[in-house]
């Protein structure tokens, strides 16, 4: 495999801000991180990190080389996955980002069975919302993002993946006594929804401007950054919020949570993946049709 081992040494302190951190990722030494950092930096004229005494930070310079470095080893990447063969591709890595509700209740499932079929290609995965994932695509941190929402950037080319539905719910012991309700009604009721720039606030958004309603005629008790510290959330008030149904099957089985359903609405949304236009990588390839077939 061809690489530019010093610069992967470089971007691995510079993403984890830690030389022991790297050291452990990379199995070599913490000198010898050390020794690869300090001759970068000789060789360039210019500290790439401050030290804060256990801490280190991006210098300017270290923040223009992190830059390069992503575009040089994506390019390695891709240099390595075209002189392999469906046959012998059977090693390397990818960086995958995906939004909370495929991190959480759809991935797992499908990189264990990613990992018994490839047990030499190494997968990392990292969460965030939408915003967040597509950023770090378009900055080549992540070969691959996985995201919710309606296509947002230029730069980025956008295949779909699967459907989802997003439902009002409340905790079953919740007094509200109304199976259905109409999207007037909506208005009064406490929300918790999530924060800016998550794929599942735009998706409601742009459903609720259908039915002339705007988020400001909503009563929002709190915003919150994951599915998860939303359900609890429910559980502990008497809230609705809209949720993923693959998000929530168990609570619905044990009668934690129960369904309201709103008068001629239905918020349908696609998960989507999501890689830098002219980026055609033969792993990433690979991914995208075992998960599609999963």
């Amino acid at each position: 495999m061809i690489t530019d081992f010093r610069l992967k040494v470089f971007k691995t302190a510079a993403d984890k801000l830690s030389f022991t951190k790297a050291a452990t990722e990379l199995f070599i030494s913490q000198p010898a991180v050390t020794k690869n950092i300090n001759e970068l930096e000789k060789q360039l004229g210019t500290p790439l990190f401050l030290r804060h005494g256990n801490n280190i930070s991006l210098t300017a310079g270290g923040t223009l080389l992190l830059k390069y470095a992503n575009r040089i080893l994506s390019l390695y990447s891709n240099l390595n996955s075209e002189f392999s063969t469906e046959g012998n591709i059977q090693e390397g890595n990818i960086a995958i980002g995906a939004s909370t509700t495929l991190s959480q209740y759809v991935l797992p499932g499908i990189l264990a069975k990613f990992k018994r079929h490839y047990r030499n290609i190494q997968v990392t995965l990292v969460n965030g919302n939408s915003e967040q994932i597509e950023k770090m695509v378009s900055g080549m941190q992540l070969d691959i993002g996985m995201v919710e929402g309606n296509a947002s950037d230029h730069t980025l080319h956008y295949e779909p993946f699967i459907n989802d539905e997003l439902i009002l719910v409340t905790a079953s012991a919740n007094p509200f006594n109304k199976d259905e309700i109409t999207p007037e009604e909506l208005k009064e009721l406490p929300l918790v929804i999530r924060e800016w720039g998550s794929g599942t606030l735009d998706i409601i958004e742009h459903t609720l401007i259908k039915h002339n309603i705007s988020l400001k005629d909503l009563s929002i008790e709190m915003q919150l950054g994951s599915t998860e510290s939303i359900k609890h959330y429910l559980f502990n008030s008497d809230a609705f919020a809209f949720l993923s149904i693959r998000s929530i099957l168990e609570e619905l089985s044990c009668n934690k949570l129960k369904v309201i359903e709103i008068n001629n609405m239905v918020i349908n949304r696609n998960f989507n993946f999501v890689t830098l236009h002219g980026q055609n990588n033969r792993l990433t390839n690979i991914f995208k049709q075992f998960c599609t077939e999963y």
